[in-house]
């Protein structure tokens, strides 16, 4: 399909847009919620979820709970299952806070997608020098069976591996590659597939839209099939940059990840509105900047010209998601609101940044209804 020709009558739907916006803007987030809902707005079509963290599931803010349970049917832990958070220590787990976290969804009927059992990033401290090999194997192998074995059947999918891919699809210099070889990622699945039969196995990670990336990801799809094991989607992170939201490669990488036979999803999606001083399109963590108010032109709200651009930047994404509905079953934004985002501290830190459907009062902005109106539009 000819992505072009997809979005060549923009003005049309920006202007039908435009209408249900005037019409329903009135509406701040309160106790009765926005006039619609993502999650019941595309629930024929995809899953849509959130990245909470504990302290938003702790109770103590009601209309941000409530935002929670009324716009999103499926949620990813932000931190709560990273390794360093579960196994601070050697052999000793902290399995409270997922706990409760899994219970969480299954009263709101959620789906838990968890996030993430090998990944170079948010080690326990006491793997951060290791080499020995056969104590990083013991460590991947005892923390996939432990995990991934405990919450089997309680949650819908793992992201088994994440972010092992270079920006030119060669395998990342990580501890698991150094210690175990380039066939630590088959391994992990297979290892995943033996503890947690009943969740769905993905590969997560950023920028595998883009083509060299994206070929890394498709040989990691083809070496794990290729070895009998299950795999059985993809995760296209999706943090992206107003204005330059790379919607041809989208749409290339979703089709050639279809033709593996894998799902795909969109599982951390967000668009920042603000200068990218980290350069080129990444979201390693490791990679900071210093503050400098050149690089935080907003603190004080989004004018509106910018609040339009990004609800356009969503407005298409969501029409590219639906038309390929068929392939796509997860979007799942990282976070649920602007106060709450990752990227008001990364890559720098006490920055103000405006990515996400919702702004720090809870209410809607004009993203939020462009993405609603993309249904109504068919």
């Amino acid at each position: 399909m000819n992505t072009k020709n997809l979005f060549k009558r923009q003005s049309i739907y920006h202007g039908l847009a435009t209408l249900c916006l005037a019409f329903v803007i009135s509406n701040s987030y309160g106790q009765e919620g926005p006039a619609a809902s993502l999650k019941e707005t595309f629930k024929d079509d995809f899953l849509i979820g959130t990245a909470p963290n504990g302290r938003q599931l702790s109770g103590n803010n009601e209309a941000e709970q409530q935002l929670i349970i009324s716009q999103f049917n499926a949620v990813t832990p932000e931190n709560l299952m990273k390794s360093q958070s579960l196994q601070p220590e050697w052999g000793r787990y902290e399995f409270d806070q997922v706990d409760r976290f899994i219970a969480y969804a299954s009263e709101h009927n959620m789906k838990v997608n968890g996030h993430t059992l090998i990944w170079h990033s948010q080690l326990p401290r006491f793997m951060r020098h290791m080499e020995d090999i056969d104590s990083v194997r013991q460590f991947f192998e005892g923390h996939i069976k432990t995990v991934a074995g405990r919450y089997d059947g309680k949650v819908d999918s793992w992201d088994v591996v994440n972010e092992a891919l270079n920006e030119d699809g060669t395998l990342r210099n990580s501890v698991f590659l150094r210690a175990l070889g380039d066939d630590y990622i088959v391994e992990a699945f297979k290892l995943a597939q033996e503890a947690s039969p009943q969740s769905k196995l993905y590969y997560n990670d950023y920028n595998i839209e883009q083509p060299k990336k994206r070929a890394g990801a498709l040989r990691i799809v083809k070496k794990i099939q290729e070895a009998g094991v299950r795999i059985d989607g993809v995760g296209i992170q999706g943090h992206w940059h107003l204005g330059r939201v790379p919607m041809e490669y989208i749409e290339q990488s979703i089709q050639a990840f279809a033709a593996l036979g894998v799902d795909v999803m969109f599982t951390e999606l967000d668009i920042s509105v603000l200068p990218n001083a980290a350069g080129g399109n990444t979201a390693e963590i490791s990679q900071t900047s210093g503050y400098s108010e050149r690089l935080n032109p907003y603190p004080d709200g989004l004018p509106d010209s910018v609040q339009q651009a990004l609800a356009q930047d969503y407005e298409d994404l969501f029409r590219l998601f639906l038309t390929y509905r068929d392939n796509v079953s997860r979007v799942t934004f990282w976070g649920a609101h602007d106060g709450q985002t990752w990227l008001n501290n990364w890559p720098i830190r006490r920055r103000t940044n405006y990515p996400l459907l919702f702004d720090r009062n809870l209410a809607p902005k004009p993203a939020f209804y462009r993405v609603i109106a993309t249904k109504s539009d068919e």
